[in-house]
């Protein structure tokens, strides 16, 4: 591509105040005022200073802006131009919405994270956000820890990471996360809790799984509900919580003598091949011929406190790559055992197929540090806490907007909504009392946009 006039041929001017560059927050918006949004807030947050005025306004605000991709405070800022004040009111200065974050302490923090669960169960309830969910619902719950450099940043402190399969200390902050999905469906984000960067993987583990299982009953999870988790939460108090609340569960157990015992004592013919990268099924029989196999037993966890609980352990062993060197044989087959305890009524197989699924919580935090997550923007930790729940907010809305609109926009990431439905410029003009958008010509996705439009601002369905 080259540009079609020379360079002295093409001038710029930023005069025009009818010009819009993200059209798309107008159905989205528009979603977040039909299920009430800044209600919801309004509802949960009491505020007790000038500063922390409005918080449904401005959690409003700061949830536009994330939804439009930004990602720090000054960002937020990207709201106030162009035609922006005639589409939208209650546009606040990002200094103004720095303020409020910075009213935050910690108990508005979590009446914050009621606000959210309480947004994402009425999304579920005007739009297709989770399908199937009175037949089967996953909540997943895993923790990372977010990089900062600033050392005056409340709670920053040195935790453990893995970089490129290497485990580091770095200075951080460790935000716990707790997603719902289906199996028709993309994970949406159940509960979040901050925590300082040294914080323990399991740190509050059990109260959040409870608050994302309540969230998700909420949503009209009906049926059954699994919980998977992974090594770092394969405690007694996780799987309590789980039984308490009702629901299966599926957790990896790290390993020690005793697993590593009661794996040794099954046997050889129990082992099952299942499909796993390079393997290959074979033609007449159907099995698989795989470097990766399956096996279960039973077990008796956490023997030595209140926890002790008697379930499945399924085992998966996965073929190590030969260490001799090229020419010679190995002298025996070495293997890596994962683990994890079930109280599943699936079949080996299939138990081990649902626990790998417990991935898909990884898309939830590359959507997540693609888009809002890329920083924590505040020097105080209540902020920050607040700034992460609004990230579940703006993420919660983004994939209910997709999924208004079709079905590949239901699982797609939020920088592809975001980039597709979201980040589309537009002129304002005004017709017969009425505000027209006029968006560009031969948009690659016009269908889909005017689809989501639609549904949101569309005349209602006759009698």
């Amino acid at each position: 591509m080259r540009l079609l006039h020379a360079g002295r041929a093409v001038g710029a001017v930023f005069d025009e105040a009818n010009l819009v560059s993200c059209a798309g927050l107008v159905p989205v918006l528009g979603l977040a005022e039909r299920v009430g949004l800044a209600g919801l807030v309004e509802g949960r947050v009491r505020p007790d200073m000038s500063t922390g005025s409005n918080p449904g306004g401005k959690a409003a605000a700061v949830v536009a802006g994330m939804c439009v991709g930004a990602d720090s405070i000054d960002d937020l800022d990207v709201l106030r131009h162009g035609g922006m004040g005639r589409l939208f009111t209650g546009v606040y200065a990002p200094s103004t919405l720095g303020s409020f974050l910075r009213f935050f302490t910690w108990g508005h923090a979590l009446q914050l994270e009621a606000a959210s669960r309480d947004l994402l169960t009425a999304l579920a309830a005007a739009t297709p956000l989770l399908p199937d969910a009175a037949t089967q619902t996953y909540v997943d719950v895993d923790s990372l820890l977010r990089r900062v450099y600033g050392h005056a940043k409340q709670g920053a402190s040195f935790g453990h990471a893995k970089v490129g399969g290497y485990n580091i200390k770095l200075r951080g902050l460790s935000p716990l996360l707790a997603t719902i999905s289906t199996p028709l469906s993309a994970p949406a984000i159940a509960a979040t809790r901050l925590r300082g960067g040294s914080a323990g993987s399991s740190r509050g583990a059990a109260s959040l799984i409870t608050q994302a299982i309540r969230t998700a009953r909420a949503c009209g999870a009906t049926g059954r509900v699994l919980v998977r988790a992974d090594s770092a939460f394969g405690s007694g108090a996780v799987v309590s919580a789980c039984r308490k609340a009702g629901v299966n569960y599926s957790v990896t157990l790290q390993t020690n003598p005793k697993i590593r015992a009661a794996v040794a004592a099954i046997d050889e013919t129990a082992w099952t091949s299942v499909r796993y990268p390079r393997a290959v099924q074979d033609p007449d029989t159907g099995e698989w011929i795989s470097d990766a196999q399956v096996a279960e037993t039973g077990y008796t966890a956490f023997e030595s406190n209140s926890h002790k609980v008697t379930a499945r352990l399924v085992v998966r062993r996965v073929k190590e790559r030969n260490p001799a060197p090229e020419g010679q044989e190995e002298l025996f087959q070495l293997w890596r055992h994962h683990v994890f305890l079930t109280d599943t009524h699936e079949s080996t197989v299939d138990a081990d197929l649902t626990h790998r699924g417990h991935a898909i919580v990884e898309q939830v935090f590359a959507d997540i540090i693609d888009g809002p997550l890329a920083h924590l923007p505040s020097g105080r930790f209540a902020a920050n806490a607040a700034w992460l729940t609004l990230t579940a907010m703006a993420h919660n809305l983004l994939r209910a907007a997709g999924c208004l609109t079709s079905p590949r926009y239901s699982t797609a990431r939020t920088a592809t909504i975001r980039r597709q439905l979201i980040n589309i410029p537009a002129r304002i003009a005004h017709r017969a009392r009425r505000v027209v958008l006029h968006l560009p010509a031969h948009w690659p996705w016009q269908q889909t946009w005017q689809t989501l439009f639609d549904r949101i601002h569309g005349p209602p369905a006759t009698a």
